[in-house]
Formats: structure tokens, C-alpha cells, sequence
């Protein structure tokens, strides 16, 4: 693909290893050629570094498989998934789940993004339902453009919820922003 389509999350190869694109800003300086500027992290070594293509100069890209799993349970080791098609069972480590490990709960299906046989990269549904466990009690004068609260989830996590969500309410979250979303219906 020529360098222009370069887009971030896309995984490039760059000397010889699988880069995933981070961030990248197409620049046309007045009368000089146009040029990519990206920033890279390499799967392999996690190094993270800039680099600038021609805007016409081709890149090669990684070719990547993709297995839907869900996930079995979670220890020490890592996650426990399994593919629903083959029944085959893995173990994602924390370098492939990454930060979102505590959105993954009991059950739930994802994307998991493989590179020569070897998982490297997760995608999370949009949006994921848990129940609030903690937070302060619902005030009567509240309403749907109140102020937030900190709510503790039922995986751990603590999101900003509005007032008139209280204990034992199940709600939608973003897990890649972590933003509430809505009650849960």
C-alpha cells in the first residue's frame, strides 16, 4: 500500500519486523513533497519510534489473522480463551492483552489479532455490561444532565456515572474510553 493509506492500528512491516501504527500525520509542506510522518511500535521488541515515509513510497503490510474468542477464566498466567469454532484453548499473556485485561470478564467474546501464529493485539467490543457494586446512593434531585459519581464495577474498574445510577444497576460501558454509556436495557 502506498504510504498515504497508512491509517492508525494498521501493522506495517518496517526492516524486517511488524509495526503497529500508533499515530500519523500526512504533511504537504508549502512547495515540497508530501510525506507521512508515523509513529511505530514494534511488536516483536516494543520499541516505540517515528518515522517518515515519501507519500508516494509503498509499505508492506503485515498480513494479520483474526479469531473471534471468549474468554474461560483468568489467573496468574494470563487470560484462558477459547475459540468457539474449534474448541482449541490459549493463554493470552499480559503483553498481548495489554491494559485491557480487566474488561475482559467470564464469558465474553473478542477479537484477537494473530501475527505468525502468536496473538499480539485484542479488540474489545464497544460496548460491555456490568453491574455498579459500590458507589454513593441515588439523590432524589437528580437527573439525566446532573453531575457524575465514582461508581466501582463489578470487574474493578471505577467510572464516573451519573447521580441517579446507584448500587446493583447494570450499565453500559466504553472499555476503550471507560465511559458510561447508558443503563443497561
Amino acid at each position: 500500500m502506498k504510504a498515504s493509506d497508512i491509517r492508525k492500528g494498521s501493522v506495517v512491516v518496517y526492516n524486517g519486523q511488524p509495526c503497529r501504527v500508533m499515530d500519523f500525520t500526512h504533511r504537504t509542506p508549502g512547495n515540497l513533497r508530501a510525506f507521512v510522518q508515523v509513529r511505530m511500535r514494534n511488536l516483536i521488541s516494543g520499541n516505540t519510534f517515528d518515522q517518515r515515509f515519501s507519500a508516494t513510497e509503498n509499505v508492506e503490510t503485515a498480513r494479520m489473522d483474526t479469531k473471534e474468542l471468549q474468554v474461560l477464566y483468568k489467573d496468574a498466567q494470563g487470560v484462558h480463551v477459547m475459540d468457539g469454532t474449534t474448541y482449541e484453548q490459549f493463554t493470552l499473556d499480559d503483553e498481548a492483552v495489554g491494559d485491557q485485561k480487566a474488561w475482559l470478564g467470564d464469558g465474553m467474546t473478542f477479537l484477537v489479532e494473530w501475527l505468525d501464529g502468536r496473538p499480539i493485539a485484542i479488540q474489545l467490543p464497544s460496548v460491555v455490561e456490568l453491574e455498579v457494586t459500590e458507589t454513593t446512593p441515588v439523590m432524589k434531585t437528580a437527573t439525566k444532565t446532573a453531575s457524575t459519581k465514582p461508581a466501582v464495577l463489578s470487574n474493578g474498574v471505577t467510572v464516573q456515572v451519573p447521580e441517579f445510577v446507584g448500587p446493583g444497576e447494570r450499565i453500559w460501558v466504553n472499555p476503550s474510553t471507560g465511559a458510561y454509556q447508558e443503563r443497561a436495557k
